[in-house]
């Protein structure tokens, strides 16, 4: 991916290096939401929801680490500045043209405890985004993660994971997640997957969305990339992640689309560049 002369956005907020105290954290609705984050990657949720205190808790309390910083991750801050920057140009232009107004999202860098207006998460929860506080939150180390656990190394493999997240604030902005979350307090647990599913396979779309706009307008894609971003999309879907925790896939359970529903829908936002493609609340079939 070619990056490097990129623009750097100024809307990185950095917290490595600070850690959240467990007994200051909050818990509530945003803890059960981190769980629903860690399931999707495997983790057992329970790391999550025993490290909240009760609802109403006490605010935050950072604890510095005294952790440097080594030179690989302040390049790989670099290169996150770079991909949220392009983020920022596409999706602006995208809501002018359509007469609307992109409010840029902040991105938080962590590393190992964040607390977020959604509650209080570990770094094994991956990286979320929270539409309380319009924030996406990333440990970096997530991505020797992508890598080493779920075999999908590579550059774009990690703007795909970025542009995944801000896909869902580009939701938030539209209205689509506050929809989306008022049907399912009206719905039983397997619908409310099932639209979970929907709006997780409409963020890979918008993912693609940015990725086709910053290719022909920023020539940002090398040989190679797209299929990085496939492969990270294939990696993560919810009956490969199931095998791999109990060899077996209860496909009432997925949250986030199979290997490639996820592939599928990532490559229709690439290759058509229009968000009216990625109505997936608008088909039967995913």
């Amino acid at each position: 991916m070619r990056w490097e002369r990129g623009r750097r956005s100024d809307n990185i907020e950095d917290r490595r290096g600070m850690r959240v105290s467990r007994k200051a954290a909050g818990g509530g609705l945003g803890v059960l939401v981190l769980a629903l984050v860690a399931m999707y990657f495997g983790v057992d949720p329970s790391i999550v929801m025993n490290s909240g205190s009760s609802p109403g808790g006490g605010g935050t309390r950072s604890v510095p680490s005294g952790a440097p910083s080594s030179p690989q991750e302040e390049r790989m801050k670099d290169f996150v500045a770079v991909v949220l920057a392009d983020t920022e140009d596409t999706w602006t232009q995208l809501f002018r043209a359509s007469g609307k107004t992109y409010q840029k999202p902040k991105l938080v860098l962590f590393s190992g405890t964040v607390q977020s207006a959604c509650g209080f998460a570990e770094a094994a929860s991956g990286p979320f985004y929270c539409p309380g506080d319009s924030k996406v939150y990333l440990d970096l180390d997530f991505f020797d993660e992508l890598a080493r656990r779920f075999g999908a190394p590579g550059d774009f493999a990690q703007a795909y994971v970025v542009a995944h997240e801000i896909g869902h604030h580009v939701q938030n902005l539209l209205g689509i997640s506050d929809q989306v979350h008022q049907l399912q307090r009206q719905a039983g647990k397997v619908e409310g997957n099932k639209l979970s599913v929907r709006l997780e396979l409409q963020a890979d779309c918008l993912a693609g969305v940015w990725a086709n706009h910053a290719n022909r307008q920023r020539d940002i894609l090398e040989a190679g990339d797209v299929e990085e971003a496939l492969g990270a999309a294939t990696s993560i879907g919810d009956d490969r992640l199931q095998k791999q925790a109990g060899g077996y896939i209860t496909p009432d359970a997925f949250t986030h689309g199979t290997s490639a529903q996820r592939v599928t829908w990532f490559k229709r936002g690439l290759t058509s560049g229009n968000v009216s493609e990625c109505s997936t609340f608008d088909t039967a079939s995913l």
